[in-house]
């Protein structure tokens, strides 16, 4: 693919990825380029937001808040991801809100362009259908995962899923993507309890941590042994 190619944002997009270039460049002539700031807010929860939103840099985080005022995050979409898409199925406002971890630079889609992007091209309803189950089986997981398991194996399922990189013999270098407090609320724990589980893993030399995030997986197998006792 050429370097043009590879900038298109919808070229980065599951949704879009199964049209030909000149069907990514037609969708790209309908995008609205739009920049937003480190914590400023992309939309909230219960407006009137008929449009998709994909990241094309940066990340943008999906949350709820509380009526006691908790934030509680849902997860975190990074360049390729995309959200709107319920709301262009059912019609329904959303209950939640999404605003930038960073700067981030987003492709926005009008329901109304998407609508006759979806008529012309069957394939992008398609991906769109297979994107939302998939992120159904996701929250199905999730609830699973907070119901039945403890904390320690929600942080661990949250380690094993972090892109690696291989070092020295079963090594794991992760690093952790967003602030401890963020982490906390995307597993649905205090911040104070990732850092006593993530330092009781440390004492039980199963990881190892250190400046900036950074994470070496000592023992796999103990996280992922952690992981399962939990399901059962």
């Amino acid at each position: 693919m050429s370097e043009a190619a590879e900038d298109l944002c919808v070229s980065r997009v599951p949704l879009f990825q199964g049209l030909t270039y000149e069907q990514q460049l037609e969708v790209a002539g309908v995008a609205r380029p739009t920049h937003v700031d480190r914590a400023e807010q992309v939309y909230s929860a219960g407006g009137d937001v008929s449009q998709l939103t994909v990241v094309h840099t940066g990340r943008v985080k999906i949350s709820r808040t509380s009526t006691e005022g908790h934030e509680q995050i849902i997860r975190v979409l990074g360049p390729g991801d995309f959200i709107g898409e319920s709301a262009f199925l059912t019609g329904i406002r959303p209950d939640h809100s999404a605003s930038a971890l960073e700067d981030a630079q987003l492709c926005v889609f009008d329901h109304a362009d998407l609508e006759r992007l979806v008529e012309k091209h069957a394939s992008i309803g398609l991906r769109m259908l297979q994107g939302v189950s998939r992120r159904l089986g996701e929250a199905e997981a999730r609830l699973a995962a907070v119901i039945s398991g403890d904390v320690s194996s929600r942080v661990a399922n949250y380690l094993l899923t972090l892109p690696a990189h291989h070092g020295a013999g079963n090594r794991m270098e992760v690093v952790l993507p967003l602030a401890k407090k963020d982490i906390a609320s995307l597993l649905d724990t205090t911040p104070e309890s990732l850092s006593r589980q993530l330092r009781a893993l440390s004492d039980a030399a199963v990881i190892a941590q250190a400046a900036r995030g950074r994470i070496t997986i000592l023992d796999a197998d103990a996280l992922s042994a952690l992981v399962a006792d939990s399901a059962q």
